[in-house]
């Protein structure tokens, strides 16, 4: 009882004396940041969760640019008295100050027998997209919405695409759902709103169960595509391939490769070939990949570095190293460069299957030929060095 008294008392003692200036930072442990100035006392020790979030949220609020006032009067003076949402237009587009767009909507809002129309909303919702004030953008996007059939295929796009930015993924698949269920025709989704759904879904992802999850929503997304008349193009099937990469689904992606130039009118560019090259030496499926190499260099295409550091670690480690050393060479021919990584496994590989008198032979042959330069050469036989040592120890 005792120490929950005296406990209250501290934290009543410490909430007096908080900094006079309420645009003091609060670091992460709870202690004010020590500023000196003559308006602000330094204080130090923890305080509460709650009270350092309404200070930093003070802080931001106090942060924020305020609107110019000139610049907006300005640009209201270029509007004749009975302007048209074409010259409101006109006069944003021209605007580069987020905040005067915003204004200006607000302020032509407000007019007389005036009333926005598809360009107006888009070139505004472009504007604070662009500027990242979404929470400003999405206030007009449900003005857009509350429109029983107003809107464009273009201006719902741009919307998805800023949600899709703003990390709203389920704000970015209902703007594409109110699409579908327009009764406009000029707003159904097209392939560039398949293409910027699908790209979300594929960005910024390293899991492979959320891959999984996702890779769910676009295969129901492809799906809806087809079945209402849209053709997919190269940028569409090759993130299918992708998605299906990143959630281990090869033998699905393999089914889209061959797909292409029989059911869809596309052909695979380079691109498909280096998802479908990683994909598979990720799998261990080396036999695989080296005939979808040869394919690819077949149709006049060059493997990407990624795709040859795949080939040549997974030959590498299945035992082929002369031929992981052929393909190593092609690599530079191909003005393709190595990561250290393929460097060292083809090294150790041939360390360990001939003798550490080979990797070191071919390690100064890579630096003859210049395939590596003198400080990763100093890496390579640091670490053959260590492994020669380690092997002596342990015999």
């Amino acid at each position: 009882m005792f120490a929950q008294v005296r406990y209250r008392l501290q934290q009543t003692i410490l909430r007096s004396r908080i900094v006079e200036n309420p645009r003091t930072p609060i670091s992460s442990t709870g202690s004010c940041v020590s500023l000196y100035s003559t308006s602000t006392r330094i204080y130090r020790g923890p305080i509460s969760r709650s009270l350092r979030k309404r200070i930093n949220r003070r802080a931001r609020l106090a942060a924020k640019p305020v609107l110019d006032k000139t610049v907006f009067q300005k640009c209201v003076s270029q509007l004749l008295p009975r302007f048209t949402p074409e010259d409101l237009h006109n006069v944003i587009i021209e605007q580069d100050d987020p905040l005067v767009c915003l204004e200006l909507f607000n302020w032509a809002s407000q007019q007389h027998r005036f009333r926005h129309t598809v360009f107006t909303y888009h070139v505004t919702i472009q504007k604070l997209g662009a500027a990242k004030m979404y929470k400003e953008m999405d206030d007009i996007v449900n003005q857009v919405l509350a429109i029983p059939n107003l809107g464009s295929e273009p201006l719902f796009n741009t919307m998805i695409y800023y949600f899709t930015e703003d990390r709203k993924l389920v704000r970015a698949v209902n703007i594409y759902k109110h699409m579908r269920a327009s009764r406009n025709l000029d707003c159904r989704p097209s392939i560039r709103t398949y293409n910027i759904l699908f790209a979300a879904f594929l960005s910024r992802r390293t899991n492979t169960y959320i891959n999984r999850m996702y890779m769910e929503t676009i295969r129901c997304l492809f799906k809806q595509m087809v079945d209402d008349g849209v053709e997919p193009d190269i940028f569409c099937l090759n993130a299918m391939i992708k998605g299906y990469v990143m959630s281990l689904h090869m033998n699905d992606a393999l089914r889209i490769f061959h797909q292409m130039g029989v059911v869809y009118s596309c052909q695979p560019d380079s691109y498909t070939y280096d998802y479908l090259i990683h994909g598979l030496c990720a799998q261990g499926r080396t036999r695989n990949a080296k005939e979808i190499c040869s394919r690819m260099k077949g149709n006049g295409f060059v493997p990407s570095g990624k795709s040859y550091n795949s080939l040549i670690c997974s030959l590498a480690l299945e035992g082929d190293v002369d031929e992981a050393v052929k393909f190593l060479w092609e690599m530079g021919e191909n003005k393709r460069v190595a990561d250290f990584i393929t460097y060292r496994t083809v090294l150790d590989e041939t360390s360990r299957q001939k003798r550490i008198g080979d990797a070191l032979s071919l390690l100064q042959e890579f630096r003859e030929k210049r395939v590596v330069d003198d400080h990763m050469y100093g890496r390579l036989l640091q670490e053959l060095e260590n492994d020669s040592q380690s092997f002596y120890m342990r015999s």
